[in-house]
């Protein structure tokens, strides 16, 4: 990366989050390598699914979430996050709107091995 690729300016969070009000539908707000950063707003129940090729991160930027898995829960609260390893079946619920950072590699498509009508764009910038 060249200086000339460098920001000056922080990526505000809320600012963001401010900009969009869709629920399910990740929105890239950094690069890193091959890996995006995506904020999310979630409600209600998402899709059964798996990333089969990655890991997945959830971190709660406002609100609680939950992952479930096929043989327990994990409840996220704000300020904390948690790794699916590839190929972990799992959905993701949440009774109030949530704000999330998601980070995963570039192209992951947020249905992963499910698809469907919650399948959202990849590589939609806010």
């Amino acid at each position: 990366m060249s200086g000339a690729d460098v920001s000056d300016d922080a990526i505000n969070l809320a600012d963001k989050l401010a900009r969009f009000s869709e629920h399910w539908s990740p929105r890239v707000v950094a690069e890193m390598n091959d890996y995006q950063f995506k904020l999310v707003k979630l409600q209600g129940e998402f899709v059964w699914h798996a990333h089969e090729h990655t890991d997945e991160v959830f971190m709660v930027v406002r609100g609680s979430m939950q992952i479930g898995f096929r043989d327990r829960d994990v409840t996220l609260q704000e300020g904390e996050m948690y790794v699916i390893p590839r190929g972990v079946e799992h959905i993701t619920r949440a009774e109030h709107e949530c704000h999330a950072l998601i980070i995963e590699p570039r192209g992951v498509v947020n249905t992963g091995d499910a698809g469907g009508d919650l399948t959202a764009r990849n590589d939609v910038w806010v």
